[in-house]
């Protein structure tokens, strides 16, 4: 047994990395192409057959099978699945969902995946076709509902159609499946030649027996089924669904390459047995009867982890790690301080996968990042190279990509590449073209900027943009989660990562970096080093009480027996892949949450005291969010136990002890070293020692500046820095003093600068968006996510302002502004301000803007500021958003400018005056209705501002503050020079005439616009004479909501990046005569101005520049609810609950509108029908799309959706939407869209319904069992119907193709967050 060899393979993209080791022999390192079909039919049998070559010295054949009788075990990574999901290759397939759900996939979350790309372009959807089971089950009791009945009160009820489901829920059978029908449906597919299904139906998490039933009755016929409760037995219907479907489509694939590699064996599958084993994307492995697609999807980030986590950590040394893994195409980022950190949803090619996995986060920047040179500033990706035709020094004719800027600057090898490059792949590196096409790129650069730059400027320029923009998810993994970046260690791995460490580690001020010696396959050798793991998990409805002195002793047994019957079925699965028992170790978690809340953490279970899993939980809940809810009930959601066997991996020694009892010295191979000359920033070129890996041994040390390499990896040691040699590891720790900044010139701009101080203040920005999402407390922020954080000058003008929601992107702006003008030297540092009025800047009243100064040097230097939807603020309806206000007062509470925290002191008696009791005085108004709720979310802001302020602060003591300020401005007015660059193309494309458009409301409202354009000087203006009046209904939109969609529209009409502030806005002259219905006077109710006016406003634009068919032009804004206080002092707790729902987007030049999404100035998410169901008392019978209702066009209009709602109790329903009147217009001869319609369904005695047309706005008190059904508008056509030929497009088209992220974690979920809010 000594003599067996142990392999573990990564089967990456590009490349295919074996890791073999032997008893008392050195182990093995391959790298060899993932495709080479003229050299072999399968990269990782081929790595297997070069491994045991190298280890027993035999040839062997390569067309002979491999025998395995001196293989112990084969531990494998793959990315077929990811490929498969990527390249949309996977098997045909069909989704079985409930009926009234068949679009539940194309919707999603129906927020659109790029705020400012008007085509809404996403990727083909995994399925080929639905089928709908007439069957429907629901929660009956709702959380929110503080009238609702308790599950316990249910008990007693013995109707056969109440029963209770696995995690204790109370579940109603509105309906039971019937199985003849579901026979000749799956009939039907079986002619049509599906083999592969998914089924997910409401609910199953907790009443998984109708999905069963329909498994059963599939696999009896021959089918292959993925069943939404077997995978992953969660709350979420949309993410259950996804990864169902994603199994179904993946698993055939992977089944069939397992198959495939089997067949390189004498004994094919039956001979690899339990040799083989695959590593999951949770970081454990599995054999293969238990692999499946929808766990390999992250497989190869997770071997790195595991790899990292091993080699790299020393749970008594305790510094956390962050690490960066770098390839070609995409970089991973994670972060580990002593246990792994899992998510469970995961984004990979816009499919959500409800799957746990280890939290790595994949970003568009690696070697094959391209360069462009765009609106004076330098910009790297997010396009890549790729492998074909790969960076121009690739010899095929490629761009000039990150690679090449290493190359030019000395820092890469070529002599050292294999010659596998050019068009007949047996060339070396190209440095002459790298080196023209630079040389040609910093001409143009000092033509457009009048700055003399030489090519190694420019290429280090790139390298130090570069480097920023990963950078900048570091920070927000480390510090938007209260870990200082500084206080971790850097770990760098993957091809081009060890040319970037130093540089990167600098920018954070980390101070030492370990790079493992096999840092090039360091997936393959995680692979190597874990644990066989297996995973069992249950969902729970257990509740805990937080009251001291409470009795939670039936929710703990309920927890010990779940938790107890989990760790023997995961037990009993190690024991049965033949581990003994000593070998086997359990964790057991729970997924817990705040009642109220959506967002869940995991807590550990130590040593089964289960009394301090409350304990427990609100710590890690202030850790993480930096609060907690006072007696706020907890609940349960999930059990998961984590089986784990050890598999005979070797130990690992901590390479901190190894360092320290290490005799160090400077390394001997020095002497007979070569050198070239490499280009640094501070220095220009000087001569660097180049220095072999293998000949540097443990405590010898390589002295700055230097490169190590092998045949796999390339390690940068830049000036300020010392490598140490361990012997696992290159350790490189900062010596001296930091390096200088760059001196900068205040008097001209540093174009690299400027792109660097770009990505500096939009992260900050986003930094800010985390944290308001994380410690938000209510729905509409966390999950619907209806905020925008910015940041803005002394003055009041928007700096940076990540892209959140499209309406606030110009108006916060204003809102800040007006307090600078208003209180003036009132400000003093420790105040926060918060302000909701339209007179004040603001949008409308539910949308409360809190705004922080920050200060420097007993001055104001900027603001911080975030806007936020507060689900209720009082007014006469619940929701605050009613249909029929005729004043202000009428929608809820009213801030013009109050100190929220005066000198720090959190003023809430003096907030909850203003949002409870200040408008119950006037008739027929409430309150807030969600007091305790507001105050968090307003804390939540003040938290978010508070971070954007340090971090303001940290940006003014690394560069002073002159030269943020310089930069601040020059990077608004690049963004000027972008809008003004506009503006001279739209003129040239209306031949010098102005533009004009008009558009109406549905009650008649007039809007019109012309636009004027001076090519000269690159302005316009915008003038809406002619505009209706001022309206008696609350349509009339601040004028700060015209600046968002002028922002909006003109930021659409930009393909390439740009910065996002005030200098879109400073070509641009808006004329709105006074008291219009777009500057409204005071006292006028503007709640639905800012929803559904700005929509018009948008469409009014867009309409006049000739871009696209109208969208649905709404948000279709539903409210419903009941309670509050008056003024006669009476009260009755209640809820409010808003949504707003998505329709159909217009045609363009080159696109079909999209279906069932948001559109323009909105792209709030919709919550999940399983949440909706469980926290209010209602049923979501239908979420559809209304086939249809598109325009027809040569490009035709999306279609909007249908959503059908049952209430279970009476309540007070509210609509307010537009386009139930006037059509969405098409553009040049398409056809417009349908209009809305609203229907109340009023339940009669005898079971049957009374139609009831509600108009575009409305309100009733509806009743037990009565329904609401809202049929958004389609979108526009655009061109002809019939037409053969495309239109000429006028203008480009936003984002640009961008890789597609190959998988993520929690920074990817942020950045949807920050993306498509």
């Amino acid at each position: 047994m000594a003599n067996l060899v142990r392999i573990a393979i990564d089967r990456g993209g590009t490349f295919t990395d074996v890791h073999c080791s032997q008893a008392g022999k050195p182990d093995i390192v391959l790298k060899l192409l993932s495709v080479d079909p003229s050299n072999y039919r399968d990269a990782p049998t081929e790595g297997i057959r070069r491994a045991l070559e190298i280890s027993f010295g035999q040839i062997i054949s390569k067309s002979s099978k491999l025998k395995l009788d001196r293989v112990e075990s084969i531990r494998m990574g793959t990315t077929v699945a990811t490929n498969a999901l990527l390249e949309r290759k996977g098997a045909r397939c069909a989704l079985l969902t409930t009926k009234g759900f068949k679009d539940v996939l194309r919707i999603g979350a129906q927020a659109r995946p790029h705020i400012f790309d008007l085509s809404v372009k996403k990727l083909s959807l995994l399925y080929e076709t639905v089928i709908e089971i007439d069957e429907r089950v629901t929660i009956p009791t709702s959380s929110e509902d503080p009238e609702s009945p308790l599950s316990t009160d249910l008990e007693i009820i013995t109707n056969p159609l109440i029963v209770r489901g696995i995690t204790g829920d109370i579940v109603h059978i509105i309906r039971r499946p019937d199985p003849s029908r579901i026979r000749a449906q799956l009939q039907s597919l079986h002619d049509s030649g599906f083999r592969s299904i998914a089924i997910a139906l409401l609910h199953s998490y907790t009443f998984p027996h109708h999905e069963n039933l329909v498994a059963d009755i599939a696999r009896q016929m021959g089918f292959a089924v993925s069943v939404s409760s077997e995978l992953q037995p969660m709350v979420k219907i949309v993410s259950r669904a996804n990864s169902a479907i994603a199994d179904a489509y993946l698993s055939p694939v992977t089944r069939h390459y397992i198959e495939t590699f089997a067949g390189g064996f004498e004994g094919g599958i039956a001979a690899l047995g339990d040799k083989l084993l695959f590593m999951r994307s949770d970081g454990g492995l599995c054999s293969v009867k238990t692999f499946s697609g929808l766990r390999a999807v992250l497989s190869g980030p997770a071997g790195g982890v595991i790899g990292y986590a091993k080699t790299c950590y020393d749970p008594e040394e305790g510094t956390p790690l962050v690490s960066i893994d770098m390839g070609g195409t995409s970089t991973d980022v994670s972060r580990y301080s002593g246990h792994l950190e899992h998510v469970f949803e995961t984004t990979t090619a816009q499919v959500t996968i409800l799957s746990p996995s280890l939290d790595v986060s994949s970003i568009a920047a690696g070697g094959g990042s391209r360069l462009f040179w765009e609106n004076g500033m330098f910009v790297v990706g997010p396009e890549s190279a790729g492998a074909h035709p790969g960076p121009a020094c690739y010899r095929k004719g490629g761009p000039l990509a990150v690679t090449d800027a290493n190359l030019l600057l000395g820092r890469l090898l070529p002599e050292k590449f294999p010659k596998i490059f050019g068009p007949n792949e047996n060339e070396s590196l190209d440095a002459d073209t790298t080196h023209a096409k630079f040389a040609e790129l910093t001409e143009i650069i000092g033509a457009t900027k009048g700055v003399k730059m030489s090519p190694e400027e420019v290429a280090s320029g790139f390298l130090r943009v570069a480097n920023e923009a990963m950078c900048r998810p570091i920070r927000t993994l480390t510090e938007a989660r209260g870990f200082e970046s500084a206080s971790h260690n850097l770990v760098v791995f993957g091809g081009a990562g060890g040319q970037h460490g130093t540089a990167i580690a600098s920018a954070l001020g980390i101070s030492r970096i370990l790079i493992p010696r096999f840092s090039s396959i360091l997936s393959a050798y995680g692979m190597a080093l874990a644990d066989v793991v297996v995973e069992a998990q249950e969902p729970s409805s257990s509740v805990l009480d937080t009251r001291l002195g409470a009795d939670n002793t039936t929710s703990f047994f309920d927890l010990r027996m779940r938790s107890e019957r989990l760790i023997q079925r995961a037990v009993d699965a190690l024991v049965e892949q033949g581990f003994s028992k000593p070998d086997i170790t359990t964790e057991v978690s729970y997924n817990c949450r705040f009642q109220g809340t959506s967002t869940t953490i995991m807590v550990r279970e130590l040593e089964c005291r289960y009394e301090e899993l409350i304990s427990s939980f609100i710590k890690q809940h202030e850790q993480l969010f930096g609060f907690t809810l006072q007696n706020r009930v907890i609940h349960v959601d999930d059990v998961r136990v984590r089986g784990v066997a050890r598999s005979g991996a070797p130990e690992q020694t901590s390479p901190f002890k190894e360092l320290e009892e290490l005799t160090t010295g400077e390394a001997e191979v020095l002497e007979r070293c070569q050198k070239k000359r490499v280009y640094f920033d501070m220095t220009g070129w000087i001569d660097t020692v180049v220095v072999p890996l293998e000949d540097i041994f443990p405590g010898e040390q390589v002295p700055a500046p230097a490169i190590i390499f092998d045949q796999t990896q390339t390690i940068l040691v830049e000036p300020g820095y010392i490598a140490t040699a361990t012997s696992k590891h290159i350790i490189l720790d900062c010596i001296g003093s930091p390096p200088p900044k760059p001196l900068l010139d205040l008097k001209h701009i540093d174009p690299v600068q400027l792109s660097v101080f770009g990505h500096r203040f939009m992260g900050i920005a986003e930094q800010m968006g985390t944290i308001l999402q994380q410690t938000a407390i209510s729905t509409n922020i966390k999950e619907r996510l209806d905020y925008s954080c910015a940041l803005f000058s002394p003055d009041g003008y928007l700096v940076a302002n990540a892209p959140h929601m499209p309406v606030h992107l110009g108006a916060m702006s204003a809102a800040v502004r007006f307090q600078v003008e208003l209180l003036g030297n009132q400000i003093q540092e420790g105040d926060v301000l918060v302000s909701n009025h339209p007179d004040a800047g603001g949008s409308h009243l539910p949308d409360i803007t809190v705004m922080t100064p920050a200060f420097h040097n007993g001055g104001i230097v900027f603001w911080t500021a975030s806007r936020a939807h507060h689900a209720d603020i009082g007014g006469v309806r619940a929701g605050s958003m009613p249909p029929f206000s005729k004043t202000i007062e009428q929608e809820g509470a009213q801030i013009l400018s109050y100190k929220l925290v005066k000198q720090g002191h959190f003023d809430e008696e003096g907030i909850t005056d203003l949002m409870y009791h200040q408008p119950a005085k006037y008739s027929g108004c409430s309150g807030t209705r969600t007091l305790s709720d507001n105050i968090s979310d307003l804390k939540a802001q003040v938290s978010a501002n508070h971070r954007g302020a340090i971090l303001i602060s940290a940006l003014v003591n690394e560069f002073t503050l002159e030269v943020v300020q310089f930069y601040m401005l020059a990077i608004q007015k690049t963004a000027e020079n972008a809008v003004r660059d506009l503006l001279r193309l739209v003129d040239k494309k209306f031949a010098g005439q102005p533009l004009q458009a008009v558009d109406y409301l549905d009650e008649g409202e007039e809007l019109q616009l012309k636009v004027t354009v001076d090519p000269a000087e690159g302005q316009a203006v915008f003038d809406f004479t002619g505009t209706s009046p001022q309206s008696y209904c609350n349509l009339n939109a601040p004028t700060a909501i015209v600046y968002s969609a002028i922002i909006y529209v003109l930021r659409s009409l930009i393909p390439t990046e740009i910065p996002l502030n005030h200098g879109c806005l400073a070509p641009i002259k808006v004329v709105l005569p006074p008291r219009t219905l777009l500057s409204p006077g005071p006292g006028a109710a503007t709640v639905g101005g800012n929803v559904e006016t700005s929509q018009r406003i948008t469409d009014l634009v867009l309409k006049a520049f000739e871009v696209c068919g109208a969208s649905q032009g709404t948000c279709n804004n539903l409210t419903f609810g009941y309670g509050g206080n008056s003024t006669s002092g009476s009260a009755r707790k209640g809820f409010g609950y808003y949504e707003t729902i998505a329709g159909g987007s217009g045609g363009g030049p080159h696109w079909d509108g999209q279906s069932g999404t948001h559109v323009h100035m909105s792209n709030t998410r919709m919550g999940d029908a399983e949440h909706v169901e469980r926290r209010y008392p209602v049923i979501v019978h239908e979420f559809s799309i209304r086939t249809g209702s598109g325009g027809a066009g040569l490009h035709s209009g999306g279609d909007g959706c249908v959503r059908e709602i049952e209430f279970t109790r009476d309540l007070d329903v509210s609509i307010l939407s537009e386009r139930r009147v006037i059509p969405p217009y098409g553009m040049r001869g398409g056809e417009p869209g349908k209009c809305g319609r609203n229907w109340w369904l009023q339940k009669l005695d005898d079971g049957t319904y009374n139609k009831i047309y509600l108009g575009g706005k409305n309100e009733a008190p509806m009743k037990a069992g009565d329904r609401i059904r809202i049929e958004t508008p389609g979108g526009g056509g655009y061109g002809v119907p019939g037409s053969l030929e495309d239109e000429e497009e006028m203008y480009g088209v936003y984002p640009r193709s961008e890789p597609p992220i190959r998988a993520s974690g929690s920074l990817f979920q942020r950045r949807e967050i920050a993306e498509g809010n």
